[in-house]
């Protein structure tokens, strides 16, 4: 944990060469939209859906929950790999994971400093800055500075909490619940939580702002 707390504990081989990866990727992209075996325009529209809205809206259902139940809350806190998977969101990549709640003290903040540890059961697929080493070495040294770039700017007294995630420990930001939002459905809740929200990132939108 980093305080601007950081918490690392990385013991996994991962390659970091990123570049290389994408240069594979767009050569092996041409070459099958040459035979005329793919479409690249629904490739980019099915990883915008798992990107933005499957991956996403799975996470923000778990907020949602935890938000309007005290009870599965608390389960969240105890164990969360068990308290997602009791919504039906588990597999590959959140076996294992822990749920960090923002409050009025303390904002939390996600990374993966070696390589792109993500929870895509609750998340979808990582964005690209979250893989970018800017980011990844910056979230850890200027995490405050960072969040202004998001357009997150905190009060100078809240404590920013930064978590490492790894290969065997993935966490999900619990952003604080906005205000007006009594009574609301989970669903209405859920509206409100962006994936930015829960890396942390970004804040839950206020009531009217939700997109």
């Amino acid at each position: 944990m980093h305080d601007d707390d950081h918490h690392h504990d990385h013991d996994h081989d991962h390659d970091n060469r990123y570049t290389d990866m994408q240069a594979r990727v767009r050569a092996l992209e041409t070459v099958l939209t040459e035979k005329g075996l793919i479409d690249p325009a629904a490739i980019d529209a099915i990883v915008e859906t798992y990107e933005t809205m499957v991956g996403p809206r799975n996470g923000a259902r778990v907020v949602a929950r935890a938000w309007g139940d005290p009870a599965y809350a608390e389960w969240l806190r105890r164990d969360a790999t068990a308290a997602i998977a009791s919504l039906g969101y588990t597999g590959r990549q959140g076996e294992h994971m822990r749920a960090v709640f923002n409050t009025d003290e303390t904002h939390n903040l996600v990374v993966c400093t070696l390589c792109s540890c993500y929870p895509w059961s609750v998340l979808g697929l990582p964005p690209v800055w979250y893989k970018a080493p800017a980011y990844r070495s910056r979230a850890v040294i200027d995490p405050r500075g960072v969040l202004a770039e998001f357009g997150v700017t905190l009060p100078e007294d809240k404590k920013i909490r930064v978590w490492d995630s790894t290969a065997e420990l993935r966490y999900l930001v619990i952003p604080e619940r906005p205000a007006g939002t009594d009574g609301w459905s989970e669903e209405q809740l859920a509206d409100l939580v962006s994936r930015d929200a829960m890396i942390g990132t970004g804040l839950a939108a206020a009531p009217g702002d939700a997109s």
